[in-house]
């Protein structure tokens, strides 16, 4: 559990002062939220965060927030007035119920000591569960929170849940259309990452042919060197996957959440076929209706549709554009520039990153970067929030990575605006023995900003900072500090930062002229497909 001691949660506190539960006291409730969405990403069950009423309650908002619409389970708790005192104008009191409500599946305020079992139970299970995962949140008033619980209330057990599975029919129907198609294209979301089907999205893959786009969030579902793989789409500027998809006629759509993609962007005409496979019903979005649903174990239904769908057609032009775009990528391998060009750093930070390792990225124009040219190999390597898009995420969710995998390189990679953030919790990570490794892209402004108003006015206003030493900031709190100098130091100073034991700051000038150079070179790519 991760959180902040208040008044008002003093009796939970003292309670898991006397129980095997592990408490880590965060520097700031966001941190705290942060680090229990990617306990709940990583693990399926739902981390927990804890926050007092008022200030410390609305501070758990943002990583509340971020992990329901990423689909991360999570518990918040809150403090709150006395139950006497809820019905008037006080101190510190806002109704918590009514504000978590719109960011959560499920909020409930705890009236009577009796019913806590039953509430906690429910809070796990809509986090975990009954459809696609995300937060909850529970209201306890300090009063309550005092109140003895009577003889005989035990915690409820979790039952065990069969999957559902589809229809065999919808699944034969499926099968018939993807058959069918001159030219059909599989993509694959964070419920297939969550799902852990990589074998069956391969096996469908190879048997039927299907060039593989992935989204952010889903990276690494199929490793980056299979010869159906073709990269991640999720970059504001059109790239190599969307001339693939331009070219479809039917998307297979494999755990699919319209919130990590607007499916605007995938057929933008509405004449494509959409198969859409997931553990639950597709979203009511004009822009992306489904011809047949298939609900139920995505495992299930693609192993289904693996021994049912007849195709012997490669499909030549994706393998075509697939050599096209890796040439592209593995062109800056040596660049020796300086400051460092952005595609330099993802490859250098690949060279070190090993089998199990876990790449955070926080949310601005390095995001981008990552997600066009940090290749990716298994499943849930590179998290990505692209749901809500958090900037702020990646110092807090690098600690809770490495609670989960100590044995594993953690790197969080961050702008200097997103570091800024959340950079106290380093401090958390470097009380509870965390070491991982925070590299920021240096470059003194919020640098996706300034390349949205680049490519939109052709300047940028009031995007650009000043930053402190990250060094002696790092210092500071314990840590060690690096500064890269020239291009060729980058892979050294990663490997001497993993080899400390204690957390490890880089501090990596990058060269952002290349998101105007990108942004070119994409429009000469599409206009050239």
């Amino acid at each position: 559990m991760f959180g902040i001691p208040g008044e008002e949660n003093l009796e939970v506190i003292e309670a898991l002062a006397g129980s095997p539960v592990r408490f880590i006291t965060t520097r700031h409730e966001q941190g705290a939220a942060f680090m229990a969405d990617i306990y709940g990403r990583l693990t399926g069950k739902a981390g927990v965060c804890l926050a007092t009423l008022g200030p410390g309650a609305t501070n758990l908002i943002t990583g509340v927030a971020d992990a329901n619409s990423d689909g991360a389970p999570l518990v918040a708790i809150t403090g709150q007035v006395s139950s006497e005192r809820m019905h008037i104008t006080g101190h510190q009191y806002l109704d918590l119920a009514k504000l978590f409500e719109p960011i959560t599946k499920r909020t409930k305020l705890v009236m009577r000591p009796e019913s806590i079992t039953e509430i906690v139970r429910l809070a796990f299970k809509y986090a975990q569960q009954e459809g696609k995962m995300g937060a909850t949140h529970i209201d306890l008033p300090v009063d309550v929170a005092r109140m003895e619980v009577p003889e005989g209330i035990e915690p409820m057990i979790p039952q065990k849940i069969r999957p559902e599975y589809a229809d065999l029919e919808t699944i034969a129907q499926a099968a018939k259309l993807l058959a069918q198609a001159r030219f059909p294209v599989m993509l694959v979301g964070a419920d297939a990452a969550r799902a852990d089907i990589t074998a069956e999205i391969t096996e469908l893959a190879h048997t039927a042919h299907l060039p593989v786009v992935n989204t952010m969030m889903a990276k690494g579902v199929i490793r980056s060197d299979d010869p159906y793989a073709m990269g991640t789409i999720g970059i504001p500027q059109k790239d190599y996957q969307d001339i693939l998809l331009a070219r479809a006629d039917l998307l297979l759509c494999v755990g699919y959440d319209i919130v990590e993609l607007a499916p605007s962007r995938l057929d933008p005409e509405l004449k494509k076929k959409i198969i859409h496979v997931s553990t639950a019903a597709a979203h009511v979005n004009r822009c992306y209706p489904p011809t047949i649903e298939v609900v139920g174990d995505m495992a299930e239904t693609l192993c289904h549709l693996a021994q049912l769908t007849v195709r012997i057609q490669e499909p030549d032009y994706a393998f075509s554009l697939r050599d096209e775009m890796l040439k592209e990528y593995s062109s800056y391998a040596s660049d020796g520039s300086f400051p460092l060009k952005p595609q330099r750093i993802l490859s250098d930070i690949r060279k070190v990153m090993q089998q199990g390792d876990i790449l955070l990225s926080d949310v601005g124009a390095h995001k981008m970067w990552i997600a066009r040219h940090y290749l990716c190999d298994e499943p849930n390597s590179c998290l990505i929030s692209n749901g809500f898009a958090t900037m702020g995420i990646a110092v807090p969710g690098a600690l809770a990575a490495k609670l989960l995998r100590p044995r594993n390189r953690i790197l969080a990679v961050t702008g200097d605006g997103g570091f800024m953030m959340n950079c106290q919790e380093l401090e958390t990570a470097r009380r509870e023995h965390l070491p991982f490794v925070t590299l920021i892209f240096n470059d003194s402004a919020y640098g996706l900003i300034q390349w949205k108003q680049n490519d939109r006015y052709g300047h940028a206003n009031m995007t650009a900072f000043t930053n402190p030493d990250f060094v002696q900031l790092a210092e500071s709190m314990g840590c060690k500090g690096y500064r890269v100098e020239c291009a060729d130091d980058l892979c050294t100073v990663l490997e001497e930062a993993f080899r400390q034991d204690v957390p490890a700051v880089i501090d990596c000038p990058v060269d952002y002229r290349e998101n105007a150079l990108l942004t070119r070179h994409l429009q000469e790519l599409v206009k050239n497909h």
